[in-house]
């Protein structure tokens, strides 16, 4: 060393300390990658995507690799300022040599490279594995060697060794945030579906069907000409036929194929009519609506009546309620469109069909009123009232302030209800 330029030694001094950066660099980078969008740039064909790829099959490697540069570099780095400082200030050179050297490597060797490579993980990742892979296949024993010791104290800890990269899996809230926080990455439009399919497990068929006492069907009891003519008005394209009570239900009839039968056969009668009835779909109730979509795939139904646990029928769900969880309203049925339950006020207030679900006045105003009882307006203004309302009352359900414009058939028919004054919640209704 004493035949060595003091040039030539200070040039290797700074070159030690970027080797050390470039592990510290590479090690954050490697770390920090979003491995969802990795496998995604793997699969589409990207190479230095698959290299980093298989680097991360086995972090014990690679870090094992990291650690041994980056442990070599710094001690190498560490001899080499102690000789330089000793040619400039002799013995005392060396408590001098530790504490300049410890200030550099942690700036310039540690935290600006961690930083930077926390900041642009995919620059800095990429690069570094061009140089790594390599790396690793030359000092193969060496590494494999480190981490059988490391791995045996482990065990001696009872730690569990995972020797494969992990294929972490999202939970439904970890996805929920994952959605939430994409941005202008995924259109508000998408986004909004997204979240209603990660929502349908939670959601029970009891909460979007229509309510046995607004069923609309055909009693077989009736008089021919009552039947024939609510089959001409009818705005259904199914129709539930039972005989007396809809707890007796023979079946559903496709309007389409009645119409055209009754079209192409003047003395159309009850047997032909009996003819087209399709047996009727029960769903149970609690059924999510996860389930309950892929009971209609694997069946072929398209519309079911829900029943309790004593096959009475509480209501009536169908293929397009599920669908519209997820997609939003898209009928233009004037019978079956919910359009026109929530309107918005000049006071700030709305105006709310009391059949109107709590769950939609949540998600279409932001707002958090109750989901574990009532379903409907109607249902948690008569659980705090406990009794029926008449027109004009005033009442406050969870901080917000209600009156009940119109009641008829022993229920809430419609509302105002505005936002929460002491959090002033808010939101334009779309």
């Amino acid at each position: 060393m004493d035949d060595i330029h003091i040039g030539v030694l200070c040039i290797a001094l700074v070159a030690l300390i970027g080797c050390s950066a470039f592990f510290s660099g590479s090690e954050t980078g490697l770390m920090m990658m979003n491995r969802y969008r990795l496998r995604h740039r793997a699969k589409a064909g990207d190479k230095a995507a698959q290299r980093v790829g298989r680097l991360l099959e086995r972090p014990d490697r690679l870090i094992g690799l990291i650690l041994l540069g980056n442990t070599f570099f710094n001690i190498l780095s560490s001899s080499l300022a102690t000789v330089i400082a000793i040619r400039f200030l002799g013995e005392a050179g060396i408590v001098a040599s530790t504490v300049v050297l410890t200030l550099i490597l942690l700036v310039f060797g540690e935290v600006a490279p961690k930083t930077l490579a926390a900041l642009h993980p995919e620059r800095i990742a990429y690069p570094a594995s061009t140089v790594l892979t390599p790396m690793l296949k030359l000092f193969y024993p060496l590494v494999w060697l480190t981490n059988l010791v490391v791995n045996s104290l482990l065990r001696l800890f009872r730690v569990t060794i995972q020797t494969t990269g992990s294929q972490q899996s999202l939970s439904a809230e970890e996805l929920r945030t994952v959605v939430l926080e994409a941005g202008v990455m995924i259109p508000k439009r998408h986004q909004t579906m997204l979240l209603s399919i990660l929502e349908l497990e939670e959601i029970t068929v009891e909460d979007i069907m229509v309510p046995r006492n607004e069923v609309a069907g055909i009693d077989l009891e009736d008089d021919w000409e009552a039947i024939v003519a609510e089959l001409n008005r009818s705005p259904y394209t199914r129709l539930l036929v039972y005989r007396d009570t809809i707890d007796q239900a023979v079946g559903f009839l496709h309007l389409r194929k009645v119409l055209n039968l009754m079209t192409q056969k003047p003395d159309f009668n009850r047997a032909d009519l009996e003819s087209l009835i399709r047996e009727p779909y029960f769903i149970p109730e609690g059924a999510s609506l996860t389930r309950q979509l892929l009971n209609f795939q694997q069946q072929k139904r398209r519309i079911g009546l829900v029943v309790d646990e004593y096959g009475d029928v509480l209501g009536l769900v169908t293929l397009e309620d599920i669908l519209e969880e997820i997609v939003g309203e898209f009928t233009t049925d004037p019978a079956t469109n919910d359009q026109g339950k929530l309107t918005a006020r000049a006071d700030g207030g709305y105006l709310v069909n009391g059949r109107t679900a709590i769950r939609v006045l949540n998600r279409a105003l932001g707002w958090h009123l109750p989901t574990d009882g009532p379903r409907t307006l109607n249902g948690l203004v008569m659980e705090q009232l406990e009794a029926i309302p008449e027109p004009g009352a005033r009442l406050t359900l969870v901080g917000h302030p209600t009156e009940i414009i119109e009641t008829a058939d022993n229920r809430v028919k419609t509302a105002v209800i505005w936002p929460n004054p002491e959090t002033g919640t808010k939101k334009e209704h779309p």
